[in-house]
Order: C-alpha cells, then sequence, then structure tokens
C-alpha cells in the first residue's frame, strides 16, 4: 500500500498495525510496520497533553517511574529511554527525577517521532537529552552503557519477539533495566484479549527468567491511562554495584565505536558511516554505509 494511502486511512482512524499486517499477511507486528504505523501517528502524544486530565495522569505516571528509577540508583549516572517517542514521557520523568541523573539518552524507529520529540523537549528547556533514530533489536551502544535503561510501552507491539528485545536491552544496561510494560499476565480477560488482537507482548517476567535474568520486581503499577492495557512494573537487577556508566555509541552491525564528525558519525573498526538527517544521528543497521574513506575525505575538507 502506498504511503499517501496509508496516511489517509489513518486520517480515517484506522489502526494501521492491523491494516498493514492483513496487507502483508504478517501474524506479528514487524518492524517496518511499527516504523510506519507510530511515524504516522506523530505530533498526537504531544497534542493529547492539551487535555488537562491526560496531562495531568501523564505527570503521575512518570512520577511513579521516576519514584522507581531514583530509588534503584542514588549516585547519579546515565539513564535511556528506548522507544523515546515524542519524549512526553521523558520530559515529565527528567523533571521528577531533578538532579538524581547526570545523563539522559532516547531513542526511536521512528525519525519523524525523535525529530518532534526534539521539538518538544526544546520546548520544555530540555536540551541536554542525546537523540538518535535506533532499533531495539541492534542498540547503537556499547555493553553496560547505563545505569538505567528503562521503557515505556516500548516493547508493546513487539509480540513474539520478548526475547532478543530482553536480551539486548540487558546488553546495554549496567545495572537495571525496568520495563513498564502492559501487564498481560495480571491483566482482565478483556484486557488480555484486547493485548492478542494488538499483537502485544506478554510473559516478560518469565522471558526474562528463562534468560538467567535477575528478576527482583514484578507487579502492576498501579497507575494507568487505560485499564485494558494496564502497566507492569518488571525491575531486572544486573548488577548494584559500580559507580556512574557513561553511554558509549557504537556502530549497530558490528560494534566498533562511533566517532561524530559533525555531518555524520563513523566507525572506524568497521569502516561505516551513520548520517545525520535534520541533525538527528541515523544509527539502524540498514542506515549505515560501507565508507573507506571518510575520515581521509573529512582531513581533506576539514
Amino acid at each position: 500500500m502506498h504511503p499517501r494511502e496509508l496516511k489517509t486511512a489513518f486520517e480515517r482512524g484506522e489502526n494501521i498495525t492491523d491494516l498493514l499486517r492483513r496487507e502483508n499477511d504478517s501474524g506479528r507486528n514487524t518492524e517496518e510496520i511499527i516504523e510506519t504505523a507510530y511515524d504516522l501517528q506523530t505530533g498526537s502524544y504531544v497534542a493529547a497533553l492539551d487535555d488537562p486530565t491526560f496531562h495531568e495522569q501523564k505527570i503521575h505516571y512518570a512520577a511513579a517511574i521516576a519514584e522507581v528509577l531514583t530509588g534503584l540508583v542514588q549516585d547519579g549516572g546515565s539513564v535511556l529511554e528506548p522507544g523515546v517517542g515524542e519524549g512526553t514521557t521523558l520530559s515529565f520523568v527528567m523533571r521528577a527525577c531533578g538532579d538524581s541523573f547526570q545523563a539522559y539518552h532516547g531513542f526511536d524507529i521512528s525519525w519523524s517521532r525523535v525529530a518532534q520529540c526534539k521539538e518538544w523537549l526544546a520546548s520544555e528547556s530540555e536540551n541536554d537529552v542525546f537523540l538518535s533514530v535506533a532499533s531495539l533489536f541492534h542498540a547503537p551502544y556499547a555493553d553496560n552503557s547505563f545505569d538505567i535503561v528503562y521503557t515505556s510501552h516500548t516493547m508493546e507491539p513487539n509480540g513474539g519477539r520478548e526475547v532478543p528485545i530482553l536480551r539486548e536491552l540487558h546488553r546495554i544496561a549496567a545495572r537495571y533495566l525496568v520495563l513498564f510494560e502492559p501487564g498481560y499476565e495480571l491483566a482482565t480477560p478483556a484486557a488480555q484479549e484486547r493485548m492478542e488482537r494488538l499483537g502485544y507482548v506478554r510473559d516478560l517476567r518469565q522471558h526474562a527468567i528463562s534468560l538467567g535474568m535477575k528478576v527482583v520486581r514484578h507487579e502492576l503499577l498501579g497507575v494507568t491511562g487505560n485499564p485494558l492495557n494496564p502497566t507492569a512494573l518488571t525491575v531486572i537487577e544486573k548488577s548494584s554495584q559500580g559507580g556512574p556508566a557513561t553511554p558509549r555509541l557504537t556502530c549497530a552491525r558490528h560494534g566498533d565505536p562511533l566517532v561524530d564528525h559533525g555531518d555524520a558519525l563513523y566507525a572506524p573498526g568497521s569502516l561505516r558511516a551513520y548520517p545525520k538527517l535534520r541533525g538527528i544521528p541515523c544509527l539502524r543497521l540498514e542506515d549505515g554505509i560501507v565508507a573507506s574513506r571518510f575520515e581521509m575525505e573529512s582531513d581533506a575538507t576539514a
């Protein structure tokens, strides 16, 4: 289906993930389906904050997240929100956390949502967040890059692919992986039916345990905007020891360190350049370009 037709369908109120699954005869939401569906929604999350009731609920939700994060790490450090979307959750979490953390990063599969996030955070005077386009399955960071990696309904549409996402997010977390995701096994039958129909993740606690991860909390959060999509809190402890972690960007394909050259990030070890689109680094696997002469050309034009 042509993107213009999809946009028209979205404007009619159709569920784009359902539409694309039928179009592609897919039993699950692929990354392309998720990227397209969420990209078409860009702006809707910021616009929703104009509703005072929703705005207040978002503040309470972010405060609950902040309470968990600050209760886990008391010596500062770094925080990543994969699937940051438009930054509406992150901005309120940062505000609620105060000076508890020194560095915040966020990435999303949709460039448009990252661009909207950048604009929203600037309007909230939150200009020190590193944002990029990236995938949950191939995060552009070295092992143990963040004291806390937390998700806010980020894994949600990836039913059936819980294990690879958990592995990847656990890899880049240094101390804790904290999930605020649909609580399928803690939900009502009506909520479970909806989650099944929409292809949501489930059984995250059991998947984590099966991977040898240490789950220290798993319960309903108690703050949710939709009773049919209750948020469960799952805290996975990787290591409670060690000082603040330092985020380190790497090539999503080979894991080599990335160096920022202004218009692109380059990994000398893997000879791959990752471009920036309107200043936003695009760091997905498919964004990397083999560019063995990149540094030579950069030196020549410097």
